[in-house]
C-alpha cells in the first residue's frame, strides 16, 4: 500500500499479522507497509518471528496520522521494534499529528512490542494511543520510552494513552501529557520531577494469575505495581534516553527472566 498524502497531513496504515506455521516457527502472512512506515522481516530466533519498523520519512509531522496495527494468532510468537528513534517534528500544518499502534495477542500467542525512543520535538503536538487486547493465555512485553526535547531545546506537547486488556477486561487505562499546554504539574514533583525521560513497561504473564508481582520501587526512579489482572506495570524517568533504558531493561530482566 502507498501512504496517502492530502491535505493537512500524510495518512498511513501498516499492518502485521503473524501466524503458527506447523513446524514450530511462526510465519508473516500479512506484512503490509504504507507510506512511511516500512516493515522488514528480520532472521529468526527459533519459534519466534521478528519484524523491524523502519521509518521512511520524516515525522509523524503536524496533521500526520500513522497508524500500526499486530494481530498475533494463537500459537505465534512475534518480536517488533525499530530501526531508529521516532521523532515528533513541526510541519506546515498547525494540526496534531496522530501515531495509533492496535496489538492483538490471542490466546495461547506471545509479542514483544519493543521500539526505539519516541521523540518530542520543540514545536511539535502529537498524540500516541497504544491499545493492546491480549487473550486470557496471551502474553505481551511492550515498552513505551518517551523523551522530551533533543538535546539542549524545549519539547513539544506529547500526550501518550496506553490501553490494555486482558481476557476481555480493562487492566490499565492511562494516558500522560508533558510539554507545553499540558495540565499544570506535569514536570513538578508529582510528575517528571524535572526529568527529561519517561518509560513505561508492560508485562502479561499468566503466570502472574496465581502469583501476582509485588509492588515495589526499583532505585530511585522507577517502581513497579501490579494490575488487576496477570499484568504489571513499571513506570520509570531518568535524566536522559539511556539512563531510562537501563531502567527498563534490568526491570525486564527481573519480570520476565526468559526475555
Amino acid at each position: 500500500m502507498d501512504g496517502v498524502s492530502v491535505t493537512g497531513g500524510v495518512r498511513a496504515v501498516a499492518r502485521i499479522v503473524a501466524r503458527e506455521d506447523g513446524r514450530g516457527g511462526t510465519s508473516l502472512p500479512v506484512l503490509d507497509s504504507d507510506g512511511p512506515l516500512a516493515l522488514r522481516r528480520t532472521r529468526a530466533s527459533g519459534a519466534e518471528a521478528r519484524v523491524v519498523v523502519v521509518g521512511a520519512m520524516s515525522g509523524p509531522l503536524g496533521g500526520d496520522h500513522f497508524t500500526v496495527e499486530a494481530d498475533v494468532e494463537p500459537g505465534a510468537r512475534l518480536r517488533v521494534g525499530s530501526a531508529a528513534a521516532t521523532i515528533a517534528l513541526p510541519g506546515q500544518s498547525k494540526g496534531e499529528a496522530r501515531y495509533d499502534v492496535r496489538l492483538s495477542v490471542a490466546d495461547g500467542a506471545e509479542l514483544h512490542w519493543l521500539p526505539e525512543q519516541l521523540i518530542s520535538a520543540r514545536g511539535s503536538d502529537l498524540y500516541v494511543t497504544t491499545h493492546a487486547d491480549v487473550g486470557a493465555g496471551g502474553r505481551l512485553v511492550l515498552r513505551e520510552e518517551q523523551v522530551l526535547g533533543r538535546v539542549g531545546e524545549e519539547p513539544g506537547r506529547l500526550t501518550s494513552r496506553l490501553r490494555v486488556r486482558v481476557a476481555d477486561r480493562v487492566v490499565l487505562d492511562q494516558e500522560l501529557a508533558c510539554g507545553p499546554g499540558a495540565p499544570g504539574g506535569w514536570d513538578g514533583p508529582a510528575g517528571l520531577g524535572g526529568h527529561g525521560a519517561v518509560g513505561q513497561l508492560l508485562v502479561v504473564r499468566p503466570e502472574f494469575e496465581g502469583t501476582p508481582v509485588a509492588a515495589r520501587v526499583l532505585g530511585d526512579h522507577a517502581a513497579v505495581m501490579p494490575l488487576a489482572g496477570p499484568a504489571a506495570l513499571v513506570t520509570a524517568v531518568a535524566p536522559d534516553a539511556l539512563r531510562l533504558r537501563r531502567l527498563l531493561d534490568e526491570a525486564l530482566a527481573s519480570l520476565d527472566p526468559v526475555n
